[in-house]
């Protein structure tokens, strides 16, 4: 008899929906794709949906029901850590306590309610993994690997921040842990807060604002030995220990004590949406410096108490494509393999994962020399019916091109003079990296396309950095060490054949427009894909995992020699990626993009209707 597990992770942030059947991820996907509420935490009732339609099953045919993490034990953690703090968390504490009295300690009869709103009729068997353990089951089991380290790095799940695990056939071993509050994610997190981004969403930009920050600066230096001196202790293993008396959010409802913040670093917490200076740049590159340090010495470790060679991550940390980079460059291990989900949507996959092989004591399926992730895309595919039904409700005007030679032929050469190109193809991708089939395209080649794609399509900040997708075969031709990098989780740096002019950029003066002063300069032959320190976060194309996506830069490459496109999310500022062709057209409708292909329809921006005033919407921050 089949074993169908339905892994789910829900109200936190980022809630999803995994469903595999003996041992195979069959769909995978974020409640947020459907609700349109970007992170949305609620349970995943139309993520759940969707991965039992597309397995074609119903509720009541599920073997179990595998939830990401305990939360009884979380529920510890929660009152001893009031505790210990009383009587600071006082205010936290009253506005915690009921939620968790009236819903999160009676979890499972919460979700048994919602499984009947789901057509249940019997209980199906449920399991709570740890949520480290399910993190590192998502990393693990659909590795390529027999046996592997396992680093888990993120804010907080029960207790466990850290963990380093051993993985081999169908075990897996929790070696070592760290516990709240001390927290490298949560670290970073309260420097997401202090320079003005919102914690859970703003670490990419924290990231992409580092290499604005000078490294020889003795701004950036002090910054960085006041950090280590004075807010965290960096053990030899990698383990810290945070200085509370400066953090807030194991007892508050922020996460900096702020006054002692400002007066540590000599300057005020920046507020959302206001200038960045080269002191926010410079704060940014020290605790980004520190970062990096932290998970080098928790991936040394993690050799040493394993022995392995091959590494596999998971956890909001692993997201940080710039700290990957620093363990591959180190040589610590001959391979790494990171989960592309690593946040939390992706413990809804290891939940289900770890009830399948450790729960139930399953034997391993093994992906040598490939993962089983299927390139990330786990998620809805739309067909030409769909489309119909978008031009019929809206009025929209497509083209349909039935030869996809042709379409790709049209489309690069539209992307070749400057043009904007909403990509929109096949099944949605799980994780927050779109890779291919809900992305938004454009030319590297283009001085002023960085700028133009951050301003007038996704409304964000001009400084966000956007990756290049390369052609696998050709990756060596722009990049040093460019092994495969599927899932946009590694940078890299520039070949110095293809550098230009960026050294000067990244030593401007003190000024509050330094960042619009560099964004202009030639740095490279791909400018709009080349950070200030001729860094890229890249994206391998390959003509097995990404067929379509390949097609269209073989194309562009034949028209123009170049094998690199810009690759972008399909979403604008504050949304989540879009999910159907509806959501496609309206995000088209709403930004200054040119042209929108979905499938093998063609929608040209100058032969649309003019959208409806109550379908146009503000940008939240994210």
């Amino acid at each position: 008899m089949r074993k169908i597990i339905l892994g789910i992770s829900a109200f936190y942030h980022d809630s999803a929906a995994a469903l595999i059947i003996d041992g195979h991820i069959v769909a995978a996907a974020q409640e947020e794709r459907f609700t349109r509420i970007k992170q949305d935490a609620a349970f995943p009732a139309q993520a759940i949906k969707y991965v039992l339609s597309e397995a074609g099953i119903s509720f009541d045919e599920l073997t179990a029901v595998a939830f990401y993490d305990k939360p009884l034990l979380k529920f510890e953690r929660l009152l001893e850590t009031y505790h210990a703090f009383v009587p600071r968390g006082w205010r936290s504490f009253i506005t915690a306590m009921p939620v968790w009295m009236k819903e999160k300690v009676f979890m499972k009869k919460m979700l048994r309610r919602q499984f009947r709103a789901l057509g249940a009729t019997v209980k199906v068997p449920l399991y709570f993994p740890e949520h480290h353990l399910s993190h590192a089951a998502s990393a693990f089991y659909p590795s390529p690997f027999q046996s592997a380290a396992i680093l888990t790095v993120d804010g907080v799940g029960e207790w466990a921040t850290t963990t380093i695990c051993h993985g081999a056939g169908s075990d897996i071993k929790i070696l070592r842990e760290l516990r709240f509050p001390h927290s490298p994610g949560l670290l970073y997190a309260a420097f997401t807060y202090f320079l003005g981004f919102k914690i859970n969403s703003g670490e990419y930009k924290l990231m992409g604002l580092s290499p604005y920050g000078l490294p020889d600066d003795p701004q950036t230096i002090v910054f960085r030995e006041k950090i280590m001196a004075t807010l965290v202790d960096i053990r030899k293993d990698g383990s810290i220990l945070l200085n509370m008396d400066y953090f807030e959010f194991a007892t508050g409802l922020k996460m900096t004590a702020t006054p002692l913040w400002e007066a540590l670093f000599g300057m005020s917490k920046r507020e959302p949406e206001s200038a960045i200076t080269q002191d926010h740049m410079n704060l940014a590159l020290a605790i980004q410096q520190v970062m990096e340090q932290i998970v080098v010495a928790l991936a040394r470790t993690a050799r040493e108490i394993t022995g392995s060679r091959q590494l596999v991550m998971a956890g909001g940390v692993a997201l940080n494509c710039v700290a990957n980079n620093k363990i591959r460059a180190a040589g610590i291990f001959e391979n790494i393999w990171i989960q592309p989900a690593a946040g939390d949507a992706g413990g809804a996959l290891g939940a289900a994962y770890a009830a399948y092989h450790i729960g139930m004591e399953q034997a391993r399926i093994f992906f040598t020399g490939d993962d089983a992730m299927q390139g990330a895309f786990l998620g809805p595919a739309y067909g030409d019916a769909d489309v119909r039904k978008l031009l019929a409700r809206y009025g929209a005007v497509a083209v349909h091109e039935p030869d996809f030679e042709t379409l790709t032929h049209m489309v690069s050469a539209q992307l070749a003079n400057g043009k904007v190109v909403g990509w929109f193809q096949d099944r949605m991708e799980f994780g927050p990296r779109a890779l291919g089939n809900r992305s938004i395209l454009a030319d590297p080649r283009q001085p002023g396309m960085q700028r133009q794609l951050n301003l007038k399509i996704k409304f964000r900040e001009s400084f966000r950095p956007f990756a290049p997708a390369v052609l696998a075969e050709d990756a060596a031709l722009y990049f040093n060490d460019a092994g495969a990098s599927p899932y946009m989780l590694f940078t890299t740096t520039l070949k110095e054949t293809q550098q230009g002019t960026a050294a000067a950029g990244n030593n401007m003066p003190h000024t509050g427009t330094a960042i619009a002063g560099r964004l202009q300069l030639q740095r490279s032959a791909i400018p709009a894909v080349t950070h200030l320190d001729y860094s890229a976060r890249i994206q391998t194309v390959h003509d097995t995992l990404h067929p379509k996506l390949h097609q269209l830069i073989n194309s562009f490459k034949k028209l123009t020699g170049c094998s690199v496109l810009i690759n972008t999310s399909f979403n604008v500022r504050g949304e989540p990626v879009v999910n159907t062709p509806e959501d496609a057209w309206l995000a088209f409708m709403r930004t200054e993009m040119d042209y929108l292909v979905i499938g093998h329809y063609v929608f040209d921006r100058r032969r649309q209707p003019s959208l409806p005033k109550e379908l146009f919407r503000s940008f939240e921050m994210d």
